[in-house]
């Protein structure tokens, strides 16, 4: 295989979940185990993780070496510097794993890495996961918007704790995460007992997960949406709520077209929009194009070719508040070549 002039990008895991839902644990088995990767690890505080000084080799000012051979260091400033220093340590990674504070909303964090030139050349973003607490989950989402972004922003959730609910309950916390967000994996862990490889470098949002997924199940009937959801809300928001649109066309798109009319759709609509992702068939083109944003930043790319055994059908999914499935459906089927 010849190889390109393209640096490889190396992939990047946001990690999110509220305060005591496990996250230290997850971060602390990165940086221990002999999983024979090298990871870097970038936490906002080191006071919150808890890492035992005996780990660490050799601490410089902000970049800690760890024992397995990964590093740690704090987000004391800015983000972008701190990738900065990390590309320039020789031997490259094989991910970076980046920590947001318990109560944070993630995508500024993930933002950042469609933002910045240099990081977006030498970086990209692969995923989001969410450490969720399943004893408290169920309280904190009725109270919570925060917690609900967390749940709905997320490419794998980890429902920790699961020892400590019984079986039908966590199949109706399971139920709730999915009205909030359809496509995220879910693993059910216990101290967040998980093979690294399941949560790091999953490949461009897993998006193969959304193709393969089954088309009945983007499309749930209404009252499946109810699903351990209290009718007896204090306060309905149901406009508010965050929901799923998913929407596909079988005709070739015109890329032009559909440039201006997701442009628009992300500038107006993207403070609501969390999270955009899909797979289009261009015009004229072999390959897939994977498109993803977070809010109104977007980015796109040509990936790998069609498989053999696919209709090549475009299909765009959106998450977030305040959407209206007609009008994307229209103007989605409106960027048909």
């Amino acid at each position: 295989m010849t190889s390109t002039t393209q640096t490889p990008q190396v992939p990047v895991t946001v990690l999110t979940g509220y305060l005591g839902a496990g996250k230290t644990t997850l971060l602390n088995r990165v940086l221990q185990e002999n999983h024979g990767k090298k990871y870097a690890v970038i936490v906002n505080e080191f006071g919150e993780i808890g890492i035992d000084n005996d780990l660490v080799v050799g601490a410089d000012e902000e970049i800690f070496e760890m024992n397995n051979g990964c590093i740690c260091c704090t987000v004391r400033g800015d983000l972008i510097r701190i990738i900065g220093g990390l590309m320039k340590r020789s031997g490259q990674f094989d991910a970076i794993l980046v920590e947001t504070t318990g109560l944070a909303d993630p995508a500024p964090v993930a933002q950042t890495f469609f933002t910045d030139e240099d990081v977006r050349r030498r970086t990209r973003l692969d995923g989001v996961i969410a450490v969720v607490d399943a004893k408290h989950i169920g309280q904190t989402l009725e109270n919570e918007s925060e917690a609900q972004n967390q749940i709905a922003f997320a490419d794998v959730i980890l429902l920790n704790k699961a020892d400590l609910v019984d079986p039908e309950e966590l199949d109706r916390i399971e139920g709730r995460i999915r009205t909030l967000n359809p496509f995220a994996k879910i693993h059910r862990t216990n101290r967040c007992g998980i093979e690294l490889d399941k949560v790091l470098d999953r490949g461009a949002f897993d998006l193969e997960r959304i193709l393969g997924m089954d088309p009945d199940f983007l499309h749930t009937d209404e009252h499946d949406h109810d699903h351990g959801h209290h009718h007896h809300d204090p306060n309905p928001v149901h406009d508010s709520e965050i929901k799923s649109v998913s929407i596909g066309i079988d005709a070739p798109i015109d890329a032009a077209k559909f440039d201006s009319w997701i442009g628009d759709i992300l500038m107006t609509q993207g403070q609501d929009i969390l999270r955009t992702k899909g797979i289009l068939n261009m015009a004229g083109e072999d390959k897939r194009f994977v498109f993803q944003g977070v809010h109104m930043m977007s980015e796109g790319a040509f990936t790998g070719p069609w498989p053999d055994n696919d209709a090549r059908r475009s299909r765009l999914v959106f998450i977030g508040r305040h959407l209206d499935e007609a009008a994307l459906k229209q103007g989605f089927e409106a960027c048909a070549a």
